[in-house]
């Protein structure tokens, strides 16, 4: 799914546009953390192309409102993150839509749960694929027209199983841990030039899908609505609040922002001191 994109509207918000003539690509971004991200990008003024699964329908009136709300152009994509081919297809088109890509968010992830005696071979080959090759690829797409242009940022959306583990997550933990791997490699490679590479390691935020295993714990426990909250987050994240979209997306605009250009390579937790335990 190729959409085409409206010429740039007038800006309806009232958000410092410190992004303004910006790109941004966020993979995974038809809703929860990606569309948070997309959203503070595009407030602050990038041009930012989408990705992601669902119906069509609402990934247009998402696309629309964006570009409305923030006067700022938005295309879509729907590149399989598990294809390298269509990554690079994926960044060809926020060239051709966009004028390039200055800020690239990898933040498309899947999960399974299971021991790893029982673990799915194909789970883990797909886990594997979306969540660490992907932001491979799509670095590897941007990097040089980012380091011809002497300026870009790519934000690594990790996790605090990046930096920790637990059990029955074997593929995505290791997944995550090779996504900050990576972020050091790129950001060791790029010491030198405007490009910066860090990652974000959120706990647990508040998205749709975090939403349904809340009601599934209520469900499933004879629970109320507040206490499976507390439930899940009282396994792991000390602060028994979940972080939100919007404050992954302003930590990524944060990054994108001069006052963090000698930040390189670094894991930045977003996780209610899970990981200071």
């Amino acid at each position: 799914m190729d959409v085409s994109i409206p010429t740039r509207p007038g800006p309806q918000s009232s958000a410092l546009r410190t992004l303004a003539g910006k790109t941004a690509v966020v993979t995974g971004s038809t809703s929860g953390i990606g569309l948070g991200i997309a959203e503070v990008l595009a407030a602050q003024g990038a041009d930012v192309l989408l990705n992601g699964f669902g119906d069509p329908a609402e990934i247009d009136r998402v696309r629309t409102a964006l570009s409305g709300t923030h006067g700022v152009r938005v295309s879509y994509s729907a590149a399989d993150m598990s294809k390298p081919d269509e990554i690079d297809g994926m960044i060809a088109q926020a060239t051709r839509d966009l004028g390039g890509v200055d800020i690239l968010v990898n933040n498309a992830g899947i999960q399974h749960t299971a021991p790893v005696r029982e673990f799915p071979m194909e789970r883990w080959n797909a886990i594997i694929a979306i969540n660490l090759t992907a932001a491979f690829c799509a670095t590897r797409a941007v990097l040089p027209g980012m380091e011809g242009k002497g300026w870009g940022r790519i934000i690594n959306i990790a996790s605090a199983h990046g930096l920790v583990a637990s059990p029955h997550k074997a593929a995505y933990v290791a997944a995550k841990h090779g996504v900050l791997g990576l972020t050091k490699v790129v950001a060791l490679e790029t010491a030198r030039t405007g490009v910066t590479c860090n990652a974000i390691c959120p706990g647990w935020v508040l998205t749709p899908l975090v939403q349904k295993q809340i009601d599934d714990i209520a469900m499933r426990e004879g629970l109320s609505g507040d206490d499976a909250r507390a439930k899940l987050l009282g396994e792991k994240q000390p602060s028994l609040e979940f972080a939100t979209p919007d404050q992954i997306g302003a930590l990524a605009a944060f990054l994108c922002s001069d006052a963090a250009a000698q930040i390189r390579g670094a894991a930045l937790p977003v996780d209610g001191g899970w990981t200071a335990q």
